[in-house]
């Protein structure tokens, strides 16, 4: 993970401390699996974030990844910052799992900030 990646994955992870629920931003993100092709192997998402507001924002997003019995075995935790109006960012969360057993990403939090 390059510095910038950790930066935002850190500034994210900061944003969403305190926030209850799973934010106020759930209908600005979407989520699409990755071929694992195109990803050395690895479980990855690319998160969509939209900003659908009428001012600038910043948005942190939380995913789980989960196993077969709905346990939360990492998190990850992805950013945008300063999205100007209708503006869009597509981070990945990439999961640092073994790819056995096969782990369920779930968009537990997206908050606007």
């Amino acid at each position: 993970m390059d510095a910038e990646t950790q930066r935002r994955s850190t500034a994210a992870q900061q944003a969403l401390k305190g926030v209850e629920g799973r934010g106020n931003a759930l209908s600005e993100v979407a989520m699409t699996g990755m071929p694992k092709a195109q990803t050395g192997g690895v479980l990855a998402v690319l998160v969509k974030i939209t900003n659908k507001t009428a001012g600038e924002a910043s948005y942190a997003v939380r995913i789980d990844f989960r196993n077969g019995s709905g346990k939360v075995v990492e998190t990850r935790y992805v950013g945008a910052e300063h999205l100007k109006p209708g503006e869009k960012k597509q981070p990945i969360a990439f999961s640092h799992e073994p790819a056995e057993p096969r782990l369920t990403p779930v968009l537990a939090q997206a908050q606007r900030y």
